[in-house]
């Protein structure tokens, strides 16, 4: 199946600790159905020190489950679903259900 959210998508997530929030994916993990994306789902990690890094608490993005998040419609950055069409020249395209335009193209 083609992928609805790929790496650059803007996206809102739709349930969860971050519902409302938007960001931009960095990464898609497709056999976990899992994405990461830029400042959502922001988890602290304990790093003990090493010889190249220091001990501390850091905090940085855990994946999120694709089916919490929702494309960002690009005309007012709303969720909405995905659809696909073939355009004249025969490309396959993504397009925004809600209001019709063309994401990718």
């Amino acid at each position: 199946m083609a992928a609805k959210i790929k790496k650059g998508d803007k996206v809102v997530v739709l349930a969860g600790r971050d519902k409302g929030r938007s960001g931009e994916v960095l990464q898609v993990l497709p056999k976990e159905d899992r994405a990461l994306v830029r400042g959502i789902n922001l988890v602290k990690r304990h790093q003990r020190q090493t010889a190249k890094q220091e001990a501390g608490i850091y905090t940085k993005e855990a994946t999120i489950h694709l089916s919490n998040l929702a494309l960002a419609d690009p005309k007012d950055g709303k969720a909405t679903r995905v659809g696909f069409k073939i355009l004249e020249d025969g490309r396959k395209v993504r397009f925004a259900k809600h209001s019709g335009d063309v994401i990718d193209g």
